[in-house]
């Protein structure tokens, strides 16, 4: 914490081992320190034990998150289930093992009057799962990746293991309905569901690499590429789903500039592209779908607490080295 570049808020899991077997102690794990309980990649199969997590977070005030994906139905797929996967010769995840999973958690929040917060939504029916729910006047919140919005099932054609995440690429039709929703405020925040892995973990055939890419340096300029630009949502909007949104879900003082706030701030020069390359991540991990891409909106500088503590220059010297 004394030498971190970043602010690091950690969530609690909702089950032990995030098993889905037994509740974790939540409120030992609030007065520790956490900001929300999430299975982080698993679904709470179990209605009833997840019926008495909404219970005592509502007691807790803290937000509930959930990884929609009944693994039943998800099985042992590797992307979404249809004409590509078809094709490819893939096991497929359909769908509906998203919306039904959807389904059920909104049906609970409904029954115990609690809050929810979907992680990485990718599919249109689930869009319109949470818009009826919200005009129900439910306190649901959801959010999407930049990865989600910015490639489909088609990309998955090239067998680039960094194109395998969970949930998986959808069709071009779910992209559209995701980009809607975010233009329609059903959907609050955009999330990168970062997730890091070792060379040796990704490049392996399709089926046995591990799901998840990198997307920490490259989200803000996917989300101008494929929202701000094409006017989907205006810059101040995108920067609230990115900065001010989470912050309020999450019942955190951060994602605004204002007197005696913290300073953690980007300047970015939005009229400046930039190549994603491989050699340029800070991060230790490579696991990009993006390798290639010329993206707008350069970082210039990054404030963290007040110091700066990354200005582009950083990376021109480690380019030259």
């Amino acid at each position: 914490e004394k030498n971190g570049l970043v602010e690091v808020l950690p969530y609690g899991a909702i089950t032990l081992g995030r098993k889905g077997e037994r509740l974790c102690e939540m409120g030992r794990l609030k007065k520790a320190g956490v900001v929300g309980f999430s299975d982080d990649g698993r679904w709470v199969v179990n209605s009833g034990l997840m019926r008495r997590a909404f219970e005592y977070v509502n007691m807790l005030n803290l937000p509930l998150i959930s990884h929609c994906e009944d693994p039943h139905l998800a099985g042992e797929g590797v992307m979404n289930e249809g004409y590509w996967s078809t094709i490819l010769g893939l096991p497929g995840i359909p769908p509906e093992a998203e919306e039904i999973a959807i389904f059920r958690d909104i049906s609970l929040l409904k029954m115990t009057n609690s809050r929810l917060h979907i992680a990485h939504l990718s599919t249109k029916k689930g869009t319109e799962l949470v818009k009826k729910a919200k005009k129900e006047g439910l306190n649901l919140t959801a959010e999407v990746t930049p990865h989600h919005i910015a490639l489909s099932e088609e990309n998955v054609e090239s067998f680039d293991p960094n194109t395998k995440v969970s949930p998986p690429l959808r069709s071009r039709e779910d992209v559209e309905a995701l980009k809607k929703a975010l233009k329609e405020n059903v959907i609050d925040v955009i999330a990168t569901d970062h997730a890091p892995h070792s060379q040796e973990e990704k490049e392996l055939e399709y089926t046995r690499a591990a799901s998840g890419v990198v997307g920490l340096e490259t989200a803000l300029s996917i989300v101008i590429k494929e929202l701000v630009n094409p006017g989907f949502l205006t810059l101040s909007d995108a920067i609230a789903k990115l900065t001010i949104n989470p912050s309020k879900i999450l019942g955190i003082d951060r994602g605004k500039i204002k007197e005696g706030g913290v300073a953690n701030l980007a300047i970015v020069d939005l009229h400046k592209s930039w190549e994603v390359r491989k050699e340029d991540f800070f991060s230790l991990s490579k696991n990009s779908p993006f390798i290639g891409w010329i993206l707008p909106a350069k970082v210039e500088f990054t404030i963290f607490k007040g110091k700066i503590v990354y200005t582009s220059k950083m990376e021109d010297n480690k380019m030259r080295k």
